[in-house]
């Protein structure tokens, strides 16, 4: 079963996720974000991604903040890109010491989630702010700008943005348009939108249009995942047809 709410982080949310037995977990589709990760006893850190990820379908459950796209890599401490399509210990980028230390605190909580939340507020506050150009490049993008557009939007060339996106959000301005694009799809398909419309109304030029990215950034069709997605969330009621 999968559970989500807002994080006192800005744009930041709290999720878990408990395996539920003889059913196949749902994949994490690629969303322009980054995530810290708690799993049986493990801090962890999810990078962005480029492709559907499959989770482990034995252990415990998993905790996660999943950061706004842009801001996991100053706190963190890394570049996006480094972590592409990567899960990776925390103590590969936070002194092994210090992780120990965080990972007590969180497997002694009552609440692991809000310890979780707690361990990613005091990071956050001993980092710099959110880069509100970044904020602005996700804005614009996320609002169905073309890359040009948004470069010249914020002042950037196109080559200083792409080298911007590379360290913010792991892959260029192209990239996450498009998986922001598919994350506009599929929000409006999880309150019922007919498919037809989704595609429209999120950006793309058709159905088959939406069908063909669905297949290239989550590797499976709309209908599957979205059979998936009821099976750990239960999903508002609503007509769709087949992508």
């Amino acid at each position: 079963m999968y559970e989500e709410r807002p994080s006192q982080l800005s744009g930041a949310v709290v999720w878990t996720r408990t395996p539920l037995r003889g059913r196949r977990p749902c994949p994490v589709l690629p969303d322009g974000c980054m995530d810290l990760l708690w799993h049986d006893g493990r801090l962890l850190v999810a990078g962005p991604d480029t492709r559907a990820h499959v989770p482990e379908a034995t252990g415990g459950g998993w905790t996660g903040v999943r950061f706004a796209p842009g801001d996991a890599p100053a706190l963190l401490g890394v570049p996006a890109h480094e972590l592409r399509n990567q899960r990776v210990e925390l103590a590969e980028l936070w002194p092994a010491a210090r992780v120990r230390r965080l990972a007590g605190r969180v497997a002694a909580a009552a609440d692991t989630a809000a310890a979780l939340e707690a361990l990613a507020v005091s990071a956050a506050a001993d980092t710099a702010p959110p880069d509100p150009l970044l904020r602005a490049v996700v804005a614009r993008l996320n609002a169905g700008a073309g890359v040009a557009a948004t470069a010249d939007a914020v002042g950037l060339g196109a080559r200083q943005l792409h080298r911007r996106a590379l360290d913010a959000f792991g892959y260029g301005p192209k990239t996450l348009a498009r998986v922001l694009r598919l994350q506009r799809a599929l929000a409006l398909v999880r309150t019922g939108v007919p498919y037809a419309a989704a595609a429209i109304g999120a950006g793309f030029a058709d159905q088959a249009h939406l069908a063909r990215e669905m297949r290239a950034l989550a590797g499976t069709t709309l209908s599957a995942y979205e059979a998936l997605a009821k099976s750990e969330t239960p999903q508002p009621s609503g007509s769709s047809t087949t992508a």
